[in-house]
């Protein structure tokens, strides 16, 4: 569904007047969405695909605060983001406040916004909580990723056993009908985290086959398994790719340019092979030229606090008031 251009309109009459300091209280009326299936959001995804794009506002930590840049979308928009992104974390104290992200994506949904789940995990060599810098971002050797991806050994055990750490958490959204983009070891082609910069079938993408697996036999048949690289100049991402059968969306995050060029878009095709493909991390709300021209991005997200770092209030009104994007309230999900 989408909304008459007047009521359009009237959403940005409203964010410009909020943005000059006038109260208003124009924007889309919510449409919660029922409890719903993984395919039921692919198949949406698929839809879409050329046509539309989702808007989506990722939110970091604090996780005791996981709707922070999802409401500074709506202060500057008077609209809601039609994608919610939060993240599993690292940190103590947000790890201990997990619960927070799982009602937010509860709420998120049920307002009519799609959930997208990130997980910067801590190395399995260490333990369950970590800080961002020598935990989560740090190497461990190559004999030790080779044990990871190597069932039966200890720190093989101990990947699994992390991934069961969240497993409640994941089953709580499944028990509430809520799909989840879930997109686990991202930017597996960057040297910046501990799973990263390992191509070939027994690397980055032996790792996510074995995640895929592990979480699906605790029954977690909500997930929409999204995979992911970043727009570094190296290329050769189909070297991470861990194969059709474990991929639902192939996505991309931008950060070596302010959008992804035309070259970065075909190789992202490629690899997809007709799945949806979309933007999981950027910088900048994507403008008028990439929407136009790379018609086949199914949704974007812009990364936490550069909603405002590094754009403009009218660069994110732009973006949002496209007529091609989808905000909350401006399509539904069958249930």
């Amino acid at each position: 569904m989408r909304h008459t251009p007047l009521h359009r309109y009237g959403a940005a009459l409203a964010a410009v007047l909020t943005f000059l300091g006038v109260l208003v209280a124009v924007s889309p009326q919510a449409q919660a969405f029922p409890r719903s299936s993984r395919q039921n959001v692919i198949n949406y995804l698929n839809s879409i695909t050329g046509r539309y794009v989702v808007s989506g506002q990722h939110n970091k930590e604090p996780a005791s605060n996981p709707g922070q840049y999802t409401q500074q979308v709506k202060d500057i928009t008077g609209q809601y983001p039609g994608l919610w992104g939060g993240d599993l974390m690292f940190r103590p104290e947000d790890v201990a406040n997990r619960q927070r992200v799982v009602d937010q994506a509860k709420t998120e949904w049920a307002n009519g916004s799609l959930v997208s789940l990130t997980w910067h995990v801590c190395t399995p060599t260490g333990g369950s909580t970590c800080q961002f810098d020598g935990g989560v971002k740090t190497q461990i050797s190559q004999s030790q990723f080779t044990q990871v991806v190597t069932n039966g050994t200890a720190l093989n055990t101990a990947w699994k056993r992390r991934l069961d750490e969240v497993v409640p958490y994941l089953r709580q959204l499944k028990d509430a009908g809520v799909p989840v983009l879930f997109r686990p070891l991202h930017e597996m082609n960057e040297a910046w985290n501990w799973w990263g910069n390992r191509p070939g079938p027994d690397g980055g993408a032996k790792l996510y086959r074995i995640t895929r697996d592990h979480l699906v036999a605790q029954g977690l048949d909500n997930l929409i398994w999204v995979w992911n690289v970043q727009d570094n100049p190296a290329g050769g991402w189909a070297s991470y790719y861990p194969g059709t059968q474990y991929v639902d969306v192939v996505s991309l995050d931008v950060w070596y340019k302010g959008l992804p060029t035309s070259g970065d878009y075909q190789q992202i095709q490629t690899i997809a092979n007709g799945k949806p493909v979309a933007l999981a991390e950027t910088g900048k709300v994507p403008n008028a030229a990439l929407l136009n021209g790379q018609t086949r991005w199914s949704y974007f997200m812009v990364w936490s606090e550069h909603l405002r770092g590094n754009n403009t209030p009218a660069e994110v009104q732009a973006g949002y008031f496209h007529p091609r994007t989808l905000n909350q309230g401006e399509f539904t999900i069958p249930g």
